[in-house]
């Protein structure tokens, strides 16, 4: 088989990575910006996420308008993330637009940051933190990643806070954007049905330029703590409780096991969901990871009354602790396997979910896995692996426990 990719860097250090898929009539491009919330200082946490808006606001060649215009004249399905530890701008287009997609973003990556929409888009940021603060599960989550990391810039939410938002300056921003956003610190990365050679020139024609900074932007290990808190939010009907604990990171060779020993336990038809849900202890229950490069979480959570929630904790723990002490059904590993085979297999046909996996695996790894990589990696989980994930990294143990609703449970001083 002939390998797929072709990877090739600029001389300013701009990283470009191309899947072919020549059975396709469409194609998708997006810049990765290595950087996030954990890039940040705490008198800047948010600072990732609104240079996120800023690069939908005007470039030296076209105002916001123009910016949405364009994507819309070329039929481009778009959008832009920021997650804690980078940002990504994509557009999926039919296979002969694809060269005015990358066009449209590469500008986009060279912002003007004008004056009067930084003022703008301040308070619309300032809304959203507004608004997230009426979401439980938004709370709880900032909540745990505040205590699980906290002295590290892990700890800070993607969002920001009010202070850190509202005291920003636009000079502020434009110094971060010229640390961050420097060439040998994105990548281009490509999927569909495109000519290689073609996508390099236009990436060598619009991006070439582009001065790089030089810099190694190194990341601090975050200590994993255990513990207990809680938070009062008298505005909430229900109670939410998570259970986290210290688990691979994505390049980790147990993750793809880790994966599944989550799924058995808290994914549909998990037991979570048959001895929890069903059995009327908890309208939602779950588990899920948490994955970066260099570290991992996996957080069991459930909401219920708030009266109700020492019952539901302990039913999370006696799940928590049978999956520990006894092996996994081989049915359970098969049912979940043959889930995941699924997700691959649809995701190995659409250029933008390939777009998303080639990105971790740039990000992470430093190369793309191929879908046939992916599915082996599948393959090799079995129960005896399932059960050396958990002895290496147990879930029966305290862990870090927090509780966010309208009751102070534990009670603590959180």
């Amino acid at each position: 088989m002939n390998d797929p990719y072709t990877l090739h860097t600029l001389p300013n250090g701009l990283r470009i990575v191309i899947e072919r898929m020549p059975h396709l009539t469409s194609a998708a491009a997006g810049f990765l910006a290595r950087t996030g919330a954990r890039d940040e200082t705490p008198e800047l946490a948010g600072v990732s996420h609104f240079l996120e808006h800023m690069c939908f606001k005007g470039t030296a060649k076209r105002d916001w308008h123009e910016i949405s215009v364009a994507f819309d004249d070329i039929g481009s399905m778009y959008n832009a993330f920021t997650s804690v530890d980078r940002t990504f701008y994509f557009g999926w287009v039919p296979k002969n637009s694809i060269t005015d997609q990358i066009e449209i973003l590469a500008d986009m990556m060279r912002p003007a940051l004008p004056e009067e929409e930084f003022k703008t888009e301040k308070n619309v940021i300032l809304e959203e933190i507004a608004m997230a603060k009426d979401s439980l599960d938004h709370v709880a989550f900032d909540f745990m990643l505040e205590r699980i990391f906290e002295g590290h810039s892990l700890a800070w939410p993607i969002l920001g806070y009010d202070s850190t938002v509202s005291a920003l300056t636009r000079d502020q921003l434009h110094a971060y954007f010229e640390r961050r956003y420097a060439p040998d610190n994105l990548a281009l990365i490509v999927a569909g049905n495109v000519d290689p050679a073609e996508i390099i020139a236009t990436a060598e024609k619009l991006c070439g330029d582009w001065t790089p900074s030089g810099t190694q932007h190194d990341r601090a290990l975050p200590e994993i703590k255990s513990g207990v808190a809680s938070r009062v939010v008298d505005r909430f009907n229900q109670q939410l409780v998570a259970l986290s604990y210290r688990a691979p990171g994505a390049t980790d060779p147990l993750a793809e096991t880790a994966q599944v020993a989550t799924s058995i336990l808290g994914g549909g038809n998990s037991r979570f969901y048959w001895n929890i849900v069903q059995a009327g202890i908890s309208p939602h229950a779950g588990v899920f990871r948490f994955d970066l490069s260099d570290c991992g979480l996996t957080v069991l959570t459930g909401q219920s009354d708030a009266g109700d929630i020492e019952e539901l904790t302990d039913a999370m723990r006696t799940e928590a602790s049978k999956i520990c002490k006894t092996k996994v059904d081989e049915k359970e590993v098969q049912r979940v396997k043959n889930k995941r085979r699924t997700s691959l297999a649809v995701e190995s046909e659409s250029p933008y979910h390939r777009l998303t996996q080639i990105m971790d695996d740039v990000d992470y790894r430093g190369a793309p896995r191929t879908v046939e990589q992916r599915l082996a990696a599948v393959e090799d989980v079995s129960v005896d692996s399932v059960a050396a994930f958990l002895e290496k990294y147990p879930i029966d143990s305290d862990g870090y426990l927090i509780s966010v609703g309208p009751r102070n449970w534990p009670e603590t001083n959180g």
